[in-house]
């Protein structure tokens, strides 16, 4: 069983819900990631998804957009990313997703990037601008090297493309919980809720929520629907403005609200 499975078996016999923190690789550097890493983990962190920076981040919203481009300008790539996967994966056994885009891939060489960061630790992989109809093209790969290929579901996928989606998903699903890019706001939930419904028809692959969490409020409404959330933006948004403690702050908060909410 993945580190992925694993954990989400143990969230779901203890009847918590997953709380997924999203980090960008490199912002401020590389050393700041790791202990960002750590930091979030300490703080009530089940999941770590590591963005490796790109020039061209079509899901990304405004605040993620500004650090990935800020950690390219000073020097992140791909194979710094192998690296930092290495050196958390020395301190701690979270399980690690590195949160990507198809261009960096093909770049790096699909098979060398499989093989390279799950020998560096990875567990699996998350890439929003692969459709299911392309997925075969990295998620073979993908699963021969051993690590979970996360699939996408939204409030707008129909029951068709559910059912496929379901046929490929490891790991979780990302439950994407509207329209549009990462960034935090007011979400009405219910309208995931609503595919969500329909996955659960197709398979028990746990469903996590991501886009619009930024508070303990939101995410408690989130996980009324799934079995986890993502929180990226208001993390990194945290980590701008107020450093390391930012994100001790905003993951402990989440972490508690979440449990306030315990079955």
């Amino acid at each position: 069983m993945s580190r992925i499975a694993e954990t989400f078996k143990t969230l779901r016999q203890s009847g918590r819900k997953g709380l997924i923190v999203y980090i960008t690789g490199g912002y401020p550097d590389f050393d700041a990631t790791l202990t960002a890493v750590l930091t979030a983990e300490k703080a009530g962190a089940d999941l770590i998804e590591i963005g490796i920076p790109f020039s061209d981040p079509m899901a990304d919203g405004p605040v993620i957009q500004k650090v990935a481009s800020y950690a390219l300008k000073t020097g992140a790539t791909t194979a710094k990313a192998v690296e930092l996967v290495k050196r958390i994966r020395a301190k701690t056994n979270i399980p690690l997703l590195a949160m990507t885009y198809i261009n960096p891939i093909l770049q790096y060489g699909v098979q060398s990037f499989m093989q390279d960061f799950v020998n560096a630790g990875l567990d699996g992989i998350i890439v929003p601008d692969v459709p299911s109809e392309e997925a075969a093209l990295i998620e073979e790969p993908c699963r021969q090297a051993g690590m979970d290929f996360i699939s996408f579901v939204g409030p707008t996928t129909n029951r068709e493309r559910i059912a496929v989606i379901c046929k490929q998903a490891s790991g979780f699903i990302y439950c994407v919980s509207t329209t549009g890019v990462t960034g935090v706001r007011e979400v009405d939930y219910s309208k995931i809720g609503n595919a969500m419904q329909i996955v659960k028809e197709y398979t028990d692959t746990p469903m996590a929520i991501g886009f619009g969490i930024g508070s303990p409020e939101a995410a408690r409404q989130a996980a009324a629907y799934g079995d986890a959330v993502i929180v990226g933006s208001a993390v990194m948004q945290k980590l701008k403005d107020s450093g390391i403690n930012g994100v001790r702050d905003i993951v402990q908060s989440i972490r508690q609200g979440l449990d306030e909410e315990r079955v």
